[in-house]
């Protein structure tokens, strides 16, 4: 019988025993490969045509995307796609080592195995107002991103955006001249990590969004993160098997392009399964994965709407403000602040694999908190302002001049930190993040929890997708916030379910984490 998320992120908890317990060797000749390959579909090449971001990553990350159509600037073309793509999840980093080269993408993902795509549905992208299709920079049709090529693969040609428009029920889908579909092909990450590779689905398209969201604002286009839609239709649109791979979130780029919903029933659509290449020797699945997905799907952009305007008011699975002490943030101003340019950022960004004990400054801290963490813009959530969330923040300090050790409660719209406890607690720290050196060793363990029987009571089972994404897309941003300042690093890592919530209660308190993201300086 299938299962509900709730149930499935309780079998998918980490505890000593099942860590002790669960461990199993890695069959290194089934690895599977780290990109989809097409066997005969043609490409459009896109390396010639990436545009370096120079805005400041501080900068980029702070915005929010409104509603409402204010962005005036130039149209979206190849450029943009190729740019937007490359700066998320493509390839911009490599390391030769014993013989082999490591390639390391933009975003960080669980294990560097790289189990997200990208998939782009656009009409035809002139890059001016006043051109007319026949110029088409990039023409109307449904790619594939590869990142192994930095290629457009193309699956369709003609425009489909008005099938997107009416699986979402969303405007800003339907408005959009361009928007980029996120899945995650499940063996790729399960080689590994097994039924707990739908948390990472999310975890790992977070980070790969908060790329793509900082890289959109930074070339002055609107865009925002639309979680309801109908599966079914994206999954014929895009010639997948949800079994193995599955649509996660779509992401509208820009405005003023508006695409009337398509009257065609989603079953008219013609069917593709082009060939690709084998991902390993043998595949395994998963069906918890595939239950724990399906368990949260929706069947019509009527009910991703009816979804979305239905939810209670008010933020979901977070707590009230106590009364501990409060301690205001000290961010510094956009004059002060880094600034380090966006591509720069995404480049040097990585995953530190060893912290010192040294303390970091209260005011880079507040810096990035500050950017980072102010609500992500994403439709169920867009009531709003800053976005309504659905994951609270919570801290343990070790190593911040100026911030006495222990552990806070961070309140976005106040720009405070509550204190919780005092104290160092670095072998708790350790000992939560699976008795891991690097949690111990940080200035700083950021947790993202919330109430997952409040939530799924109140949004059901994709309310889960939300709060995972949440939590990660915010994580993703701090890796941006963190890595535009030079002395800093961060990384995420995985934890003890049950015992991070027992560390923070009485506060957390019914709550179970999603998240942590660790900062410090590297050594």
């Amino acid at each position: 019988m299938p299962i509900g998320t709730a149930d499935y992120h309780e079998q998918t908890k980490h505890s000593p025993r099942s860590v002790r317990e669960g461990g199993h060797g890695l069959d290194f000749d089934n690895k599977p490969r780290p990109y989809k390959e097409y066997t005969d579909l043609p490409a459009v090449p896109i390396a010639e045509r990436i545009r370096p971001p120079q805005q400041p990553a501080l900068s980029t990350i702070t915005e929010s995307t409104p509603d409402g159509d204010s962005r005036r600037g130039r149209s979206p073309d190849l450029e943009t796609v190729a740019t937007l793509c490359y700066y998320a999840a493509g390839i911009t980093k490599r390391i030769d080592k014993q013989g082999h080269s490591l390639r390391f993408r933009a975003a960080a993902t669980t294990g560097a195995l790289y189990h997200v795509d990208l998939y782009v549905v656009c009409g035809d992208l002139a890059g001016d107002d006043e051109a007319d299709a026949s110029t088409a920079d990039l023409e109307a049709g449904v790619y594939h991103f590869d990142p192994r090529t930095l290629s457009l693969d193309v699956l369709r040609e003609g425009d489909y955006r008005g099938v997107l428009a009416n699986a979402s029920g969303d405007t800003g889908v339907a408005d959009a001249p361009l928007s980029v579909v996120a899945t995650s092909t499940w063996w790729r990450n399960a080689w590994k990590y097994g039924d707990r590779t739908f948390r990472h689905a999310f975890w790992d398209s977070g980070t790969t969004l908060a790329n793509l969201l900082a890289v959109a604002h930074a070339l002055d286009h609107r865009a925002d993160i639309v979680t309801g839609f109908a599966d079914r239709p994206i999954v014929d649109l895009l010639g997948l098997e949800p079994e193995r791979e599955a649509p996660l979130e779509i992401v509208p780029i820009g405005a003023g392009d508006t695409v009337p919903k398509s009257d065609s029933d989603p079953a008219d659509i013609e069917s593709i399964n082009p060939d690709t290449e084998p991902l390993s020797p043998t595949e395994k699945s998963f069906p918890l994965i595939h239950d724990a997905w399906a368990a949260g799907t929706l069947e019509s952009g009527a009910a991703a709407d009816s979804w979305r305007s239905g939810r209670p008011a008010g933020s979901i699975g977070t707590r009230d403000p106590g009364d501990g002490e409060r301690i205001a943030l000290e961010p510094v101003d956009a004059e002060t602040a880094s600034s380090r340019p966006l591509h720069r950022t995404i480049r040097r960004r990585g995953s530190c694999r060893e912290y010192a004990r040294e303390s970091i400054s209260f005011r880079k801290l507040s810096t990035v908190l500050d950017r980072a963490v102010r609500g992500v813009p994403m439709d169920v959530g867009r009531q709003g302002d800053p976005p309504l969330s659905f994951v609270d923040p919570y801290l343990i300090v070790n190593g911040v001049d100026g911030l006495e050790s222990g552990t806070y409660q961070y309140h976005p719209a106040a720009g405070e930190l509550e204190r919780l406890r005092t104290g160092e607690c670095r072998s708790e720290a350790g000992h939560l993040a699976l008795d891991q050196r690097l949690a111990a060793d940080a200035a700083v363990c950021i947790y993202f929890l919330t109430d997952l029987a409040e939530l799924v009571d109140a949004l059901g089972d994709r309310g889960y997708r939300a709060a995972q994404l949440e939590a990660s897309l915010t994580a993703g941003r701090l890796y941006l916030g963190t890595y535009a300042h030079r002395t800093l690093g961060g990384t995420g890592l995985t934890f003890y379910d049950d015992i991070v919530t027992d560390f923070f209660e009485p506060r957390a308190g019914g709550q179970t984490p999603m998240f942590l993201y660790t900062m410090g300086r590297p050594v």
